[in-house]
């Protein structure tokens, strides 16, 4: 029986310094946002009380971080109107029902309805009920709303914009003076224009155009007042972008265009200079994906150093290259001093190192009392010399696994390529889980069809036996895997079937999966699919998460040796 503590936990701490304060929100919003404790009030009035000392980044993160999780209203509300950093990362995918948003809808700001209204998945019911905002969200400053929007609504049923028991309103026009007399620089022409003998205006409130050019003339002669200063422009923290197949960007958004469009991927800058480093432009000559390659700009205010990651884009009729697609980010705090990646890169390794060395030698203890190599044991004894040497074999192997990651985040795998078979790796695969597969009691249809892939044994042999192990240790008894190789222009796919417990994981939720004791791996399923996308990136591939299957795309054997050719 297990008991969790971890909301009791958190309430009860001190959140006396910033740091706590952080902390305490972040965990808080994790917990609500995921289910795992119900949004009631002690909770929602803790999140309340810690929202004015958190600063607005962190509260932004911890929204992000709700991806592909389904928040209850009471927190979806508390961070949607916040500020627009903090609401809008929730608001273009969270799903509510009708009745939540119909009490969410009144509640937002106009800019975080127009978040909402560049949904396209939202229900006709939600999209016209934004469209009854219209009269708030879309009126001028400074003029009044009309009377009727505080009339509730109802998304059950539709509202006619145009009620027909309403009279007309008298036309609303105006005279170009009256117009006229609301413009700032007429405005204070008329002040300053009676002490130097400029015409009155006439008695109905009016005046003639020449009164105004006198009034105008008269206020540029005295001199204006200094125009207020214009409201700083919040500084861009990311950016999305696309670049074509010569490596030249081509378009973005969220960040001024004029300092992006037109850089190149595939030629680093200089020292000093405006562009991609080295690490952008050797991906792009393989056409293989980058991550926090770091772009330098001059100017405006983009200003500085920025993160990119991108992934390269083929045509699925041809297999030819077209670009790049992905984003640019602002890098954090700790990641300011160049080659901060690799830092963390080399400290995780050593401590794999120093994690596998004591491992090796418990099991290594193990196994000689298992066989008695120091004497006779006690059959008991041996038992437990058994069950150690097999979880020792599990902490290897997932010491094993962070090593690979913190190689290939720092890029530092030793790759050596060559023509390989697919199936007969995926064979050897299936035959380390077997035992797995055995346990589950569920089977895998493997149909191997033509194509030989290049790349480095080790490395895809690692791939394979991880993302088979997952898939079979998510399987149900008597459930079937079906796994494909069939060729696709340029590279093989690889094409494995998603067993049903990881069916209500969309799209990239499914690499954020986090629970305990999998029967896989001691890092989770989340951590392992993680893996597997930065083995393929390294090996120049990739791997698609579709609503039904995994597709593994890796470059094929035939366009790799005639690229080597053609380029020897």
């Amino acid at each position: 029986m297990r008991f969790d503590d971890v909301l009791e936990t958190v309430l009860s701490s001190t959140h006396e310094t910033p740091q706590a304060a952080a902390a305490a929100w972040r965990q808080l919003v994790d917990l609500v946002g995921r289910g795992r404790v119900p949004a009631d009030g002690a909770v929602m009035e803790r999140l309340h009380e810690l929202r004015a000392r958190v600063p607005v980044t962190t509260r932004s993160a911890s929204a992000r971080a709700l991806a592909g999780a389904r928040p209850p209203l009471a927190l979806v509300d508390l961070l949607a109107c916040d500020e627009a950093s903090v609401g809008s990362p929730l608001l273009r995918h969270v799903e509510l029902s009708l009745a939540n948003w119909e009490a969410l809808l009144p509640r937002l700001t106009p800019t975080a309805r127009a978040v909402l209204r560049h949904r396209r998945d939202l229900p006709g019911e939600v999209v016209r009920a934004l469209e009854t905002f219209g009269s708030v969200d879309f009126v001028l400053p400074g003029l009044p709303a009309p009377a009727d929007v505080k009339a509730p609504y109802r998304l059950a049923a539709p509202i006619d914009p145009l009620p027909t028991t309403t009279p007309p309103e008298p036309p609303s026009f105006k005279s170009v003076g009256s117009v006229a007399r609301a413009i700032p620089l007429v405005v204070e022409a008329l002040r300053r224009g009676n002490d130097n003998d400029v015409p009155a205006p006439l008695p109905d409130g009016t005046f003639r155009i020449a009164d105004v050019v006198a009034r105008i003339e008269a206020f540029q002669r005295d001199g204006a007042s200094p125009a207020p200063e214009a409201p700083a422009v919040p500084a861009r923290e990311q950016f999305r972008f696309e670049a074509d197949a010569t490596g030249v960007i081509r378009w973005v958004e969220g960040v001024a265009r004029g300092a992006v469009i037109g850089l190149s991927l595939a030629t680093p800058a200089q020292p000093g200079g405006t562009g991609v480093d080295g690490g952008a432009a050797g991906a792009f000559r393989r056409r293989t994906a980058f991550a926090d390659a770091r772009l330098s700009l001059a100017g405006g205010l983009a200003r500085g150093i920025w993160l990119l990651s991108a992934t390269p884009v083929f045509d699925t009729a041809t297999g030819r290259f077209t670009g790049y697609r992905g984003h640019g980010r602002r890098p954090n705090p700790h990641e300011q001093a160049g080659g901060a990646a690799a830092l963390r890169a080399d400290s995780l390794r050593q401590l794999v190192h120093e994690l596998r060395t004591p491992t090796n030698a418990i099991a290594g203890f193990a196994e000689m009392i298992e066989h008695q190599l120091l004497g006779p044991v006690a059959d008991a004894y041996r038992l437990q010399a058994v069950a150690i040497r097999a979880d020792a074999g599990r902490l290897l192997a997932a010491i094993e696994d962070l090593d690979a990651a913190a190689r290939s985040e720092a890029g530092a795998l030793e790759l050596s390529p060559e023509p390989l078979d697919p199936a007969t790796l995926l064979r050897r695969a299936l035959a380390e889980v077997e035992q797995l597969r055995a346990v589950r009691d569920c089977s895998v249809d493997l149909v191997a069809g033509e194509g030989r892939v290049f790349a480095d044994r080790r490395t895809l042999e690692r791939l394979l036996t991880r993302l088979l192990g997952t898939l079979i240790g998510a399987g149900e008894a008597g459930e079937v895997i079906p796994v494909t190789i069939r060729p696709a222009n340029a590279a093989v796919e690889l094409v494995f079937g998603r067993p049903r417990a990881l069916a209500a994981y969309a799209g990239d939720a499914l690499l954020q999966i986090d629970e305990e004791n999998s029967p896989a791996s001691l890092l989770g399923t989340g951590f392992t699919l993680r893996l597997v996308r930065n083995l393929a990136q390294a090996l120049g591939g990739t791997l698609v998460i579709e609503a039904a299957r995994l597709v593994l795309l890796l470059p094929a054997a035939a366009g790799r040796i005639a690229d080597q050719a053609a380029s020897g």
